[in-house]
């Protein structure tokens, strides 16, 4: 019974960090854009790779 003088308060700090967490989340912008990200994967870089580096060059 003793150890629930311990956690509760652990508990109530770790729940109002995470709380914190999540408001700094929003205040920054974090979830403006929800559906931007999802649909850029499906589209095609056009830029060319980058060719390897000469080895011979280098020596």
């Amino acid at each position: 019974m003793t150890s629930l003088l311990y956690l509760i308060p652990a508990m109530l700090f770790l729940g109002g960090l995470g709380l914190v967490g999540f408001l700094w989340a929003l205040k920054s912008g974090q979830y403006d854009d929800m559906e931007g990200n999802g649909s850029r994967i499906l589209y095609d870089d056009d830029d060319a790779p980058l060719p390897a580096p000469d080895k011979e060059k280098e020596k």
